[in-house]
């Protein structure tokens, strides 16, 4: 009888392993990947000072005129030390900038 009940536990024992242990290497997985998209997301992001007029004009709302804007800006002014100051840019107001603000950086 006593061989029964310790077997038992080893069986519940191990049972339990089984089910924790992919669920913990699950959650670690998962971690991982959020940590990836963070990266690939600032990755993905277009640096305004250093963007050619392609890359900016992939930016919703931006064409070939106000990204040509955009260059001349830098060149006259000088590098932009805020993202806000896009919205000095003719063509980039407060709803433009709200649309691409996640999307861009310095």
């Amino acid at each position: 009888m006593k061989f029964h009940g310790i077997r038992t536990a080893g069986v519940l024992t191990l049972c339990l392993v089984l089910l924790c242990g992919p669920m913990s290497a699950l959650a670690q997985k998962a971690d991982a990947g959020s940590a990836q998209s963070a990266e690939t997301a600032n990755a993905a992001k277009i640096n305004i000072n250093s963007a050619t007029a392609e890359q900016l004009t992939s930016l919703p709302g931006i064409g070939p005129a106000t990204a040509k804007l955009i260059l001349e800006h830098r060149t006259k002014v000088g590098k932009f030390s805020r993202i806000e100051e896009l919205m000095n840019i003719k063509g980039i107001g407060e709803k433009k900038f709200q649309s691409i603000k996640d999307l861009i950086t310095l």
